[in-house]
């Protein structure tokens, strides 16, 4: 065989140390992020399942030390909705203070935004002093969602100058799109038990007035509609009143 066939098949056959080292790597992420996106939605409520992602970004985004999550309602009212503890609350409301700094312009601008240095940014100059008072040295900002008017962001936070390379940003942006399925998993979790809990209240009140004036389901609803036409509150507000004290708010 000469030494040009063995290259040729070379090329074919096993990868290189490094390419092998790279799938490796590839492999264990994917895995990672599948465990942690099945853990993620076995949680309990969504306050839980903000928790965990937070906790988990650490363990999981390389040079991330601590973590929050922010969310902007109907693009004005911005808060916190989970941190690993009070350092990333604190850069949160700096930036919510200042309005301005990396989670802004990522729930606002872009998808990602990485603060590498502290003390050579240039950038948000209200916001990079007061964060250097916290002792803040690098930061990696992700988006997690877009919905409707509701934006929402990964804030990654190390004490540590040029903690954050192209390989967090990666892993940041990879472990956000897991993160994003649970939150909106979960929610949809919320919303079916809202609606069982709203249609069994409602049923409830149905049946009272259904008793009370011996009349149909269709009718007992009508009723219930019209008494939230009337008052302008909503449907399952009026049936609840009435399960809890007999009146039927607007008669």
């Amino acid at each position: 065989m000469s030494a040009t066939d063995g290259e040729k098949r070379g090329d074919r056959g096993q990868p290189s140390g490094d390419d092998t080292g790279s799938a490796t790597g590839d492999d264990d992420l994917a895995r990672r992020l599948g465990e942690l996106a099945r853990s993620l939605e076995a949680e309990e409520g969504m306050d839980e399942t903000l928790r965990q992602i937070v906790v988990a970004a650490v363990g999981t985004v390389p040079g991330a030390e601590d973590a929050s999550i922010s969310k902007v309602l109907r693009r004005r009212e911005v808060r916190t909705l989970a941190a690993t503890g009070e350092l990333p609350r604190a850069v949160d409301h700096a930036q919510y203070d200042s309005g301005q700094g990396p989670c802004l312009d990522t729930l606002y601008e872009q998808d990602t935004v990485r603060l590498s240095d502290l003390n050579a940014e240039q950038r948000w100059p209200k916001f990079t002093g007061r964060a250097r008072e916290l002792g803040v040295g690098s930061m990696l900002s992700v988006q997690l969602f877009v919905e409707g008017g509701d934006l929402g962001a990964l804030n990654l936070v190390s004490r540590e100058s040029n903690a954050f390379d192209d390989t967090s940003e990666h892993i940041g942006l990879l472990f956000a799109a897991h993160a994003a399925v649970a939150m909106s998993s979960e929610q949809q979790h919320q919303d079916m038990r809202a609606a069982v809990s709203t249609r069994e209240v409602i049923g409830q009140a149905q049946g009272i007035l259904m008793e009370r004036f011996r009349i149909t389901g269709d009718m007992a609803f009508r009723l219930l509609v019209r008494a939230s036409q009337d008052t302008n509150r909503k449907l399952r507000d009026i049936a609840e009143e009435l399960t809890a004290t007999g009146e039927l708010a607007g008669t």
